[in-house]
């Protein structure tokens, strides 16, 4: 069994985190029950990155580095952008499909691609701490695993349970 804890990075001005964002990352560090880790895994935007700095450090971590998996960031944003607003506010995958399927099902599938190299790298028992963005982490898990999950928010996860080659996916939970 290996584990991936999903989650979308906090608010943010650009490629960094707001104060607010920064408060909001080190509140979801302090309930964060399920350290240790053994990887850190961050999309390579620096707003990932930051986020993940503060929860290495609410976990006590600090000494493990932050791993770069650039296969969950889709070169194709802009695009995203469009589908999303074209969608609505708050549309899940399935609403951004009606619009641009192509994009949907290629992106999914990359995205998932990404994920399960952060999956395949952990160890039996594994488990990893990763942050990247919305609406790309749900296409990752859609890729992977062929569920839909709601849209995340910010500071929002899922986790994403490897056994067997079988996936499942649940929700992280503010009070989990």
């Amino acid at each position: 069994m290996r584990t991936v804890d999903l989650f979308r990075h906090t608010d943010n001005d650009g490629d960094e985190l707001t104060p607010e964002g920064v408060q909001a990352a080190e509140r979801v560090g302090r309930e964060l029950l399920t350290p240790p880790y053994d990887a850190y895994v961050s999309s390579g935007a620096a707003r990932a990155t930051q986020m993940l700095q503060i929860l290495r450090r609410a976990t006590g971590q600090e000494d493990l580095p932050i791993l770069e998996e650039t296969g969950l960031r889709s070169v194709v944003e802009d695009r995203w952008r469009d589908v999303a607003k074209a969608a609505g506010k708050g549309a899940d995958l399935e609403a951004m499909r009606d619009r641009d399927p192509e994009l949907v099902d290629k992106e999914s599938w990359l995205l998932g691609l990404g994920l399960k190299r952060v999956i395949e790298h952990l160890p039996d028992g594994g488990r990893a701490l990763v942050v990247g963005h919305s609406p790309t982490n749900e296409a990752a898990v859609l890729g992977l695993t062929g569920t839909v999950v709601a849209p995340l928010g910010k500071g929002e996860g899922v986790t994403v349970v490897e056994r067997d080659g079988a996936y499942t996916v649940t929700a992280i939970s503010e009070s989990e």
